[in-house]
């Protein structure tokens, strides 16, 4: 079986595909081709074998200049743990003064990624 990718690892956005193999249940990767870089193969392979993602959205702020500030992950997490980050993100209310870079959510369910800060929100005047 034949899968096409789109590698996002660089601009270049190389279509790669990967040539694979069912198993006993078991996907097998026979050969990928069409990378022009290294991180290209790696990028499909991840994505076969176990698929990460990173997420950026905001969380409340109360007393604020702002009613929102942007937080995301400082790594990767499993794809499929997306929705239950997601529900623990939602659950963050803070309190302005808030400053870029503070850890919101340490070890965001166990995951080894930490939920922090891309925005400064000082207190509303």
């Amino acid at each position: 079986m034949l899968r096409t990718f789109t590698c996002i690892m660089c601009p270049q956005g190389c279509d790669i595909t990967a040539e694979l193999e069912e198993n006993q249940g078991k996907t097998e990767i026979l050969s990928i081709s069409g990378n022009k870089c290294p991180k290209g193969k790696a990028y499909v392979t991840q994505e076969l074998i176990a698929p990460m993602r990173n997420i950026a959205t905001s969380v409340l702020v109360t007393g604020g200049e702002l009613p929102l500030a942007s937080v995301r992950l400082i790594k990767p997490i499993p794809k499929d743990r997306i929705f239950d980050v997601m529900a623990e993100i939602r659950k963050v209310h803070l309190t302005a003064p808030v400053e870029e870079g503070a850890v919101v959510i340490a070890n965001v369910l166990g995951l080894g990624s930490d939920v922090i800060l891309t925005r400064s929100v000082d207190r509303a005047e």
